[in-house]
């Protein structure tokens, strides 16, 4: 289950590098489950359409950059954990984030994301 858990991160993942919006939503239609949410600290979701529209956002402030997974996909219980970062279009990386994600109780589908920018603080 853990390799097909990685592929429907990655399948995520590609929804935000997608440059056309209708291919974007097909694609994000695919992965993400009926009146599932998204939180980051700028955005808080619920369902396909509000993303999308939050995508289209991200993507025109950072025309050409894309998401990257930057570590393997951790999970137990329903629950993934994955590192990403933005990588400008020039090639500057920006700091990591984690994303955290609910899968659906068949685990086909994500039903929440809850994402953190930066790098966590050592104490």
């Amino acid at each position: 289950m853990s390799s097909d858990v990685t592929s429907l991160i990655d399948r995520y993942c590609a929804v935000w590098n997608e440059p056309d919006a209708d291919s974007r939503k097909e694609l994000l239609e695919a992965v993400w489950a009926e009146r599932a949410t998204y939180t980051d600290p700028r955005a808080d979701t619920v369902g396909a359409d509000e993303l999308l529209v939050h995508i289209a956002s991200i993507r025109m402030s950072r025309p050409g950059a894309k998401i990257v997974r930057t570590t393997s996909v951790d999970l137990h219980h329903g629950v993934a954990r994955f590192g990403w970062r933005v990588v400008e279009a020039d090639g500057t990386p920006l700091p990591e984030g984690l994303d955290i994600a609910e899968l659906s109780p068949d685990g086909k589908r994500i039903a929440r994301i809850i994402g953190f920018f930066g790098p966590m603080v050592a104490i």
